[in-house]
């Protein structure tokens, strides 16, 4: 991704998580440029961090359009965004603040989705066999302050992206270890989705889920710390939650795949896994992936690959902004 460049394209690209939001403007060719990153935390709303950002990096000048992806669903002129209620927004509002022509509101997924067909080899780390069907739909989930699912389907030489809340599926259970984390689970949750463990908060959830079944309390540390120590090798329950990790997302993975007909391909994105991909290809993750009964000789046609590349979503808005798909 390029950065500190002129700025000439008049438009604004950000992805909004739950945690950090990124920024940037699109430059003559369209690459995102001037990058940066700001902690929700330090902002009472979006468009305080908006405006934060314009004032760092451009304050002569100011944006014309904007396209923004939100950790939410997109149904209407109000944002309700999931894990940062108090950022929640209405389009038009923001809009007239910021005085844009034209903002474009989408789910940080479609963003992400959006971006897998410009992605380049060196940006991918595949995860055991398979090879793409051409001209079939790939699907997209990733873990990080949530769990974010969606889907590309091919319309030509166009890919239409489809917007989903696939993170909030029930979590299933493969085998009698699962069966007792979401038993353990469901007495702090009402419903345990997929996201209440695959996602940064999940990690921790299903942290303090393994030390209870092993009969021991659960320290409190952060998801980065869970993950530097099962790797490491020093906490055999922090290895324990993370093997459990890559099991549910195989699990999770094989069932969108199938229920999306992924023939393309399944990414995996988002802020967690990429840090320990490898790790992932050595887990039974694609032992679970593929365990779908007679399914199995299907699944395992499909290829599964780690999203390695920088700022996936801003270059998914790019390719909004500029081609339109």
């Amino acid at each position: 991704m390029a950065r500190d460049q002129g700025v000439t394209g008049g438009a604004l690209v950000a992805d909004i998580g739950g945690t950090n939001a990124r920024f940037a403007l699109l430059g003559a060719r369209g690459a995102p440029t001037r990058l940066r990153v700001l902690a929700c935390d330090d902002y009472a709303s979006l468009g305080d961090a908006i405006k934060a950002y314009l004032a760092a990096v451009s304050p002569k000048t100011r944006p014309e359009r904007a396209a923004i992806a939100v950790a939410s669903p997109v149904t209407g002129d109000k944002i309700t965004l999931t894990n940062r209620k108090s950022w929640s927004f209405s389009t038009t509002a923001l809009q007239r603040r910021l005085g844009l022509t034209d903002l474009t509101i989408i789910n940080d997924f479609t963003a992400i989705a959006l971006a897998i067909p410009g992605l380049k080899p060196l940006e991918l780390l595949k995860i055991g066999p398979g090879k793409a069907l051409a001209d079939s739909p790939i699907a997209v989930l990733g873990p990080g302050t949530g769990l974010g699912i969606s889907l590309l389907v091919p319309d030509g030489k166009r890919w239409l992206p489809v917007a989903t809340e696939g993170g909030h599926v029930t979590l299933p259970a493969l085998d009698d270890k699962d069966e007792a984390i979401i038993t353990l689970l469901r007495s702090r949750f009402d419903h345990v989705s997929a996201e209440r463990v695959l996602s940064g908060p999940g990690l921790g959830n299903l942290y303090d889920a393994v030390c209870a079944a092993a009969g021991k309390p659960a320290p409190s540390l952060t998801p980065a710390e869970i993950t530097d120590r099962a790797l490491a090798g020093k906490d055999m329950l922090a290895k324990e939650t993370l093997d459990r990790f890559c099991a549910f997302l195989g699990t999770v993975a094989g069932d969108l795949a199938l229920t999306s007909g992924a023939l393309g391909g399944i990414y995996i994105a988002g802020g967690i896994v990429p840090r320990f991909g490898r790790y992932l290809g050595k887990s039974t993750f694609r032992q679970r992936f593929t365990a779908k009964g007679r399914f199995k000789s299907y699944l395992n046609r499909i290829p599964v690959h780690v999203v390695t590349a920088d700022q996936p979503a801003l270059n998914g808005l790019s390719r909004l902004v500029t081609q339109g798909t």
